[in-house]
């Protein structure tokens, strides 16, 4: 009974994780560490950004890793098709039906009002959750100086995924030299980083679509953004997509809540219909699944390898160095004027003197003063 119980609470987390996430990766893993770490008390925190950090090694959408993994966590391998499924399905649910109406009146509906203060309260949830992982994280001087470092390498716009590994194995050559002994390196891997290569000529069918979203959904680092680099090689260049249409996917996006990756969800529809739909979704999240079942079982051998250990902490310093830096440039662009200066205030009050308050509220909240701020 207790095991499904556990499902019941995986799934209805997931759900409204799911309906209510605005905001992108950063603050989608912000709301997953409030529900699960100081909420329900899931995860401590060392084991979840333990989590953290070995999602952001691996290729794919990163709070959909994240919420795969915390399932699984909790309810074994049920736990883990419960809650990405759970988080991914609101978001495809809403971009099929933006795709259907596209299709059908050629333009999206008008949504900027009720997401203007949207953003601004996502920064603060994100700010309320990254503060106590760096506190956990930061154990040490070296420490800190690798996390400094990613900040300011992330703010320069270095790629992510160099950031991390740098960061780990810096922190096992300091290892090395601290110990002045040889360590065996042996035990060591890295995911081999591929290249899409466009083929000459690719027809509208399922095959073919199931194909370009599964290798991209296989390789894909980074946040969800750097998809639509790869869609316009894929799809724009070789004539399945019209630029206007991409153009109009990156804003379901962006408006809609859960993965960015559901966006694809909307291209195979208008590629496709419903099949192209189906089967690009299903093609995009794919990897994620299978990359976390085969990472999750060693992710506890890591913390109790020495080595790896030193390597999992600053890959966690990077992971959380990261997302302040994702916080940095959101509020760089988002917070421009004095609406969106209330709405940040308002919200990071609430966010810090208010932890136990559900982090829904303040999504919503944010959206309502927004929206009545916008008709002054």
């Amino acid at each position: 009974m207790k095991h499904n119980a556990d499902l019941k609470d995986i799934a209805s987390l997931f759900l409204k994780l799911g309906i209510i996430g605005f905001g992108g990766p950063a603050a989608h893993i912000a709301m997953m560490q409030e529900e699960v770490v100081t909420k329900r008390k899931w995860l401590t925190e060392q084991h979840f950004l333990d989590l953290m950090g070995a999602t952001n090694l691996i290729p794919g959408p990163n709070s959909t890793e994240m919420a795969i993994h915390i399932g699984h966590e909790k309810g074994g391998w049920k736990g883990l098709l419960i809650a990405g499924l759970c988080f991914i399905l609101p978001a495809v649910f809403i971009t099929a039906i933006f795709a259907f109406l596209y299709k059908q009146y050629g333009q999206l509906p008008e949504v900027q009002p009720f997401i203007y203060g949207i953003k601004p309260a996502i920064i603060a949830i994100i700010l309320g959750a990254v503060f106590p992982l760096a506190k956990k994280s930061l154990k040490s001087a070296q420490l800190i100086i690798i996390g400094l470092l990613v900040l300011l390498g992330a703010l320069s716009s270095v790629n992510e995924i160099y950031l991390m590994f740098g960061a780990g194995f810096v922190a096992l050559f300091l290892r090395y030299f601290r110990n002045m002994k040889r360590n065996n390196l042996n035990s060591f891997f890295t995911l081999p980083i591929l290249q899409i290569t466009s083929t000459t000529v690719i027809s509208a069918t399922s095959g073919n679509l199931f194909w370009i979203f599964l290798k991209i959904g296989a390789i894909l680092y980074g946040s969800g953004y750097v998809l639509f680099a790869f869609l316009d090689t894929e799809l724009v260049s070789t004539g399945l997509l019209t630029q206007q249409q991409l153009i109009d996917a990156i804003a379901v996006g962006q408006f809609t809540p859960g993965p960015v990756f559901s966006s694809v969800t909307f291209i195979g529809y208008q590629i496709n219909g419903w099949v192209g739909a189906v089967v690009s979704t299903i093609a995009i999240f794919l990897p994620s699944f299978v990359f976390v079942a085969l990472l999750n079982p060693i992710v506890k051998k890591m913390r109790n390898s020495k080595p790896f250990s030193a390597f999992l902490d600053a890959v966690n310093v990077a992971s959380v160095a990261i997302i302040a830096a994702i916080c940095f440039e959101m509020g760089k662009d988002t917070i421009t004027e004095w609406r969106t200066i209330l709405i940040s205030v308002l919200s990071i009050t609430i966010a810090f003197g208010y932890k136990k308050l559900n982090s829904a509220f303040v999504v919503l909240g944010g959206s309502l003063i927004g929206y009545l701020l916008t008709l002054i």
